[in-house]
């Protein structure tokens, strides 16, 4: 048998972490076993169903790198198939007209929920003959006792009781296929194999194997993964922050980050932290995915992305840095190779976004000194260092990282100061700030012009703070 999984989105909105996840186990169980991964647009909500949001599902999995092999397939393309599917069940016997009004439905809720009663259909209208011309659903009717057993990948067996399961509406008044039907027939027709989805879905289940064997076939393996929840123990919403995929990338998240992040979020192998998209194909599986709720913890992504910022190639990370230092107004040929400013910027930053950030000064000049880097080091003893330093650097010809750390260790000299009394002020000078990469690499990155310009700047700043002393 060939494994053949799928991840059906309903494209109300973006691509969101928890849809991520499910993405990827289901794609991770279709590699791990040659099998085919199917992505299927589950688009039925014709009012809340966007052409921008099915992009934005498409452009959150391009960027994850989660490649389809068949697809995607949008439902509303078969309409036809699922209508014939309906006739299919009518002519069994198995789904019937109902013309109950919305009236009578609240009512018979209301009862159920004075008698706490959990709410369901009543069968009013099996066996009634209903003229197809006035307004009226069909409903899959579903047998009366009996039990349905789930084998959970996940949970383990489940069993649900036929009897607390209602006669779901398959086709709406309005013509339209309902998802526990749709989902159905989709499955059957694209031979899923294993479906991996959230455990919201679970209670939806027994009702799908029931059509399922009233059309005389198996189901799949079913596999209904616990919720994330944000830290507070709460189900991850847009209040916990970034939830969408796209959104991460903005922040500047590398994809084989949140990858990282996601497959141990309900999944482990040992104590490993790291792992590759190689590695995870190679050790997952889907029996071994904890039962229990995952919370999601954004100072553990971050230290993943500072991880895979740290251990790429300088030329990657500069090419996904470009499009932020876009995002803060510079352009990036404008100044020093970004490849060299990956480079130097490479163990220090957590994000790319913060990368930007703390590289801004290399292509701009700033107005004014961080207050507390100037309050300690532009103070008045910095002058003469700074002085020597600009008349130094001046006359430098060859502007090499290593010539210019000669140069500060020569005035250090010259001045019987350790290094850092003269290269903390001239970092502050030139960055506008106490951090940066080492002192030769920040003065060859920021080129001689700018140095010798915001020396003069820090200078000026000294001169009035000794004036207003």
């Amino acid at each position: 048998m060939t494994v053949r999984t799928r991840f059906a989105p309903s494209p109300t909105g973006y691509l969101h972490v928890g849809g991520a996840r499910t993405a990827l186990f289901s794609w991770l169980y279709a590699r791990k076993h040659g099998g085919v991964f199917v992505l299927r647009i589950e688009d039925t909500d014709l009012e809340r169903s966007t052409t921008e949001s099915v992009n934005a599902i498409l452009e959150g999995m391009t960027w994850l790198g989660l490649e389809y092999d068949e697809g995607p397939f949008y439902q509303t393309k078969r309409f036809d198939r699922y209508e014939e599917v309906i006739q299919q069940l009518m002519e069994a016997g198995v789904a019937y007209r109902c013309s109950c009004s919305r009236e009578r439905l609240d009512d018979l809720r209301e009862v159920a929920m004075k008698r706490k009663d959990k709410p369901r259909y009543d069968g009013h209208c099996r066996g009634k003959e209903v003229d197809p011309d006035q307004p009226h659903v069909i409903r899959f009717r579903n047998p009366d006792d009996g039990v349905v057993l789930v084998d959970d990948q996940v949970r383990g067996r489940v069993a649900f009781n036929n009897n607390e399961l209602d006669d779901l509406i398959i086709k709406r008044t309005d013509g339209s296929p309902t998802y526990n039907l749709t989902v159905v027939v989709d499955d059957l027709d694209m031979e899923i194999t294993h479906v991996i989805r959230g455990d919201d879905h679970l209670n939806n289940t027994p009702r799908q194997i029931n059509i399922i064997r009233a059309l005389g076939k198996e189901p799949p393996v079913y596999a209904h993964l616990p919720m994330i929840l944000g830290d507070d123990g709460a189900r991850l919403s847009k209040r916990h922050g970034a939830v969408s995929v796209m959104q991460y990338r903005e922040e500047g998240y590398l994809p084989e980050a949140l990858l990282n992040y996601l497959v141990r979020l309900g999944w482990s192998h040992g104590d490993d932290e790291i792992f590759s998209v190689d590695k995870m194909v190679e050790l997952f599986d889907i029996d071994q995915v904890n039962k229990a709720a995952s919370a999601f913890n954004t100072d553990k992504l971050q230290w993943l992305n500072q991880h895979y910022i740290k251990s790429d190639t300088p030329e990657r990370i500069a090419r996904l840095l470009s499009y932020h230092m876009g995002q803060i107004g510079i352009d990036p040929t404008e100044g020093a190779d970004l490849v060299t400013v990956a480079e130097a910027q490479q163990e220090r930053a957590k994000t790319l976004v913060e990368m930007a950030d703390t590289s801004r000064f290399i292509y701009k000049d700033f107005t004014e000194f961080e207050a507390k880097a100037a309050k300690k080091h532009l103070r008045p003893v910095a002058k003469e260092p700074l002085q020597k330093m600009r008349e130094a650097l001046e006359a430098v010809t060859d502007w090499r990282g290593e010539v210019l750390h000669a140069e500060v260790d020569r005035i250090a000299a010259e001045l019987a100061l350790n290094m850092g009394k003269v290269a903390q002020p001239l970092r502050v000078a030139v960055v506008g700030r106490a951090a940066s990469p080492g002192i030769d690499v920040t003065l060859e990155l920021v080129g001689k012009e700018a140095t010798l310009r915001r020396i003069d700047m820090a200078l000026e700043f000294i001169r009035k703070r000794e004036e207003s002393a």
